[in-house]
């Protein structure tokens, strides 16, 4: 089942919520955990083989959620990695959003019955935005929204294509079709660890209508606390888990220590 989200403080006008939820990444290609740079595939790092244990070795250091993006599935517009990601949900204790190439309502259901938690809708927001209203509508938070960013606008298809759609005019959009939040990735950032685009995610905090989790970028603990203040929902840690510029458990409790002060 999927976790309550935290409760909301307010400090001025600011939302500021009592627990920013992290999110440890489990970027799926080939059967192999991986990191992409900038959403290239041909910018590959194989970071583990055995995507299953890399699970729980973020389960063990206090991971509340997962998030797993089939990378595939992304790219060819069906889910690749249902069979992974039924291992990881049945190996794992604690809840999985997962996402990738969930385009239709059978792909959804498989990624439920495969045991997630949460899906993700990106690409599908912004081809068939009926489509997406219908499930938002009928699924509630167990579907959230996915915007990747780049240079303001929105990617789509695993980031291989680039429309002109403004992203907080999408997210505004999907809020008033039953988006209950959206996970924004800046494209620019993801992989870089060059800190978080903290202007984007103040605008869409101010104006998209939804709670933000944050992609892309971050790198230490002092990126975790600069978007805590932005008044983001949630943060997704990728590069900056896997190279070790930030260790789960410590951020964890620095982040919940900090919401307090």
């Amino acid at each position: 089942m999927e976790r309550q989200t935290s409760e909301k403080l307010y400090v001025g006008e600011r939302v500021k919520y009592e627990r920013m939820e992290l999110y440890p990444a489990i970027d799926l290609r080939g059967g192999r955990c991986v990191r992409l740079l900038q959403g290239r595939f041909d910018q590959e790092t194989v970071y583990s083989d055995d995507p299953v244990q890399t699970a729980l070795r973020w389960q063990d250091e206090g991971a509340r959620w997962l998030h797993v993006v089939d990378l595939d599935g992304a790219r060819q517009g069906e889910p690749q990695q249902l069979a992974l990601l039924r291992d990881i949900c049945q190996a794992v204790r604690i809840s999985v959003q997962f996402g990738g190439g969930l385009r239709s309502e059978r792909a959804i259901e498989q990624a439920f019955e495969a045991g997630a938690a949460r899906v993700i809708l990106g690409s599908v927001a912004v081809t068939h935005p009926d489509f997406a209203e219908r499930m938002f509508r009928q699924w509630g938070e167990r579907v959230v929204l996915g915007v990747d960013v780049r240079g303001g606008n929105v990617a789509i298809a695993g980031w291989q294509e680039q429309t002109e759609i403004d992203a907080i005019d999408l997210i505004q959009q999907m809020a008033g079709r039953g988006a209950r939040r959206v996970i924004v990735t800046d494209i620019s950032r993801d992989g870089t660890l060059r800190g978080s685009n903290l202007e984007l995610m103040y605008r869409l905090v101010e104006r998209g209508g939804i709670p933000v989790i944050a992609s892309g970028g971050i790198a230490t603990v002092d990126d975790l606390f600069a978007l805590q203040e932005a008044g983001v929902e949630g943060a997704i840690l990728g590069k900056a888990l896997y190279t070790g510029s930030i260790r789960l458990r410590e951020a964890i409790e620095q982040v919940r220590r900090k919401c307090w002060n």
